[in-house]
């Protein structure tokens, strides 16, 4: 096949103790699915069907070890926001829930970095959300680790802090869509794909990060990430 323009790169992440590559497709990320963290964002925690928006793969950042991610331009407030980020090896559509769990390749710690202020200002004129939360460089994710290796981890402790001090603290049992209904969910609507890539919302705790800050994401049994804000 013979392209008119340079092919754009793909995009691929670490896999925890092996020397192959886990290629990137799609990024989707469920909103608001812990309840504090929908409390203070102003919204009911109330268990309503969940919502997605997408991230381009040129979002991730191989975080496998520490990084770094330059601030953005346009915002005077740009958040960190704490996720697992689930992998899938194996496509489906209306998958049933007890067997979502079969279609995940592995797990991974992520942020969801977020130009806070553009995102409620979009929001607050019903305009999309793209340019607060769909930007490139705004998905630093760690080494994946298979589930063939560790399981299904439905609960563990999820931390963020900030040049050293605790930002945000909580356990991904707290998850108001579990990761198999978050799977089997999405795939009523669009058929998944290997290479997608699930970030499953954040617990609360989320705020501001300047140039200089060093952010650290640890979920247990998973590989911490570190990741420097430049200028």
């Amino acid at each position: 096949m013979k392209l008119a323009i340079e092919a754009p790169p793909l995009h691929t992440l670490s896999i925890a103790g092996r020397d192959e590559r886990f290629p990137v497709n799609r990024v989707f990320c469920v909103g608001r699915n812990y309840a504090a963290h929908a409390r203070e964002m102003g919204k009911d925690p109330d268990r309503e069907p969940p919502f997605f928006f997408m991230k381009p793969a040129a979002a991730v950042v191989d975080a496998a070890s520490p990084t770094a991610v330059p601030y953005p331009p346009k915002t005077a407030n740009y958040h960190h926001e704490i996720e697992l980020v689930v992998a899938i090896g194996r496509g489906g559509r209306d998958i049933p829930i007890t067997q979502a769990l079969d279609h995940v390749y592995g797990y991974a710690v992520g942020l969801d970095m977020t130009r806070r202020d553009l995102q409620l200002e979009a929001r607050d004129k019903g305009r999309p959300w793209e340019f607060g939360k769909s930007f490139s460089l705004s998905a630093p994710v760690g080494s994946l680790r298979r589930a063939q290796d560790i399981g299904h981890p439905s609960a563990a402790a999820i931390t963020l802090t900030v040049n050293g001090q605790l930002r945000q603290s909580s356990d991904i049992d707290k998850l108001i869509w579990s990761v198999s209904e978050c799977v089997a969910y999405l795939s009523e609507y669009e058929a998944l794909e290997p290479g997608d890539i699930i970030m499953t919302g954040t617990p609360q705790g989320v705020n501001a990060v300047v140039a200089g800050d060093l952010m650290r994401g640890d979920i247990q049994g998973l590989s911490a990430i570190e990741v420097r804000v430049t200028g």
